[in-house]
């Protein structure tokens, strides 16, 4: 990697640190160039606005996301095991990662539109799509039908279900809800997977 790509990802490793520490809305340009020890208008010359740069930070969340997933489904063969390997790292990862999981899917925040496609790939609003279009496959299979609009309906719907065991998790709501466990939300994640999907027969 050559110095300006090494300052440019530079720059993205100081934003990620405040989004984890700090939160979004710490997260400027100024910021950046302070943390970074480099002048105010350095990240200007990779990220033009503060979209443009809460984008990059968002898209390193989809990346460290993908690359959990992958890593957990690895030696899972049954499509509901796979799922349930995807959704146990997504849940995981909104509550590890807090700050970068609520960015990552703030698209009013985000550069989403046509200009933000570029040399990290395609429009951040796409790269959830990857994730979506496995978990629909997946249910698909779970319900041995082919990938049509049930499948796509289940699955946003599962996807909406662990995303707010997630949110309601780290806010304190469910744990308050259930007595406090001290196993975590798996049996929820568990609770969700039967409810969209059927309960596991042997």
């Amino acid at each position: 990697m050559d110095a300006e790509g090494a300052l440019r990802e530079r720059l993205v490793d100081v934003g990620v640190e405040l989004v984890l520490s700090e939160g979004t809305a710490s997260v400027g340009l100024r910021e950046i160039a302070r943390r970074a020890g480099v002048s105010h208008g350095a990240p200007r010359r990779y990220f033009p606005t503060h979209r443009a740069l809460l984008s990059a930070v968002a898209r390193r969340g989809f990346e460290e996301l993908g690359a959990r997933s992958a890593a957990a489904t690895a030696g899972a063969d049954a499509p509901r095991e796979k799922l349930g390997a995807l959704a146990q790292v997504y849940v995981a990862y909104a509550l590890e990662r807090r700050g970068m999981f609520e960015l990552m899917f703030r698209h009013d925040l985000l550069d989403s539109g046509h200009e933000s496609a570029g040399p990290d790939g395609p429009r951040l609003r796409e790269a959830t799509l990857p994730m979506f279009e496995d978990v629909v496959e997946l249910v698909a299979r779970c319900r041995a039908e082919a990938v049509g609009p049930s499948a796509v309906v289940t699955a946003s719907a599962l996807w909406a279900n662990l995303h707010g065991v997630a949110q309601l998790w780290s806010w304190g709501s469910l744990p308050l809800a259930l007595g406090d466990p001290d196993d975590g939300p798996g049996r929820l994640i568990e609770a969700a997977l039967d409810a969209h999907l059927g309960p596991v027969t042997a």
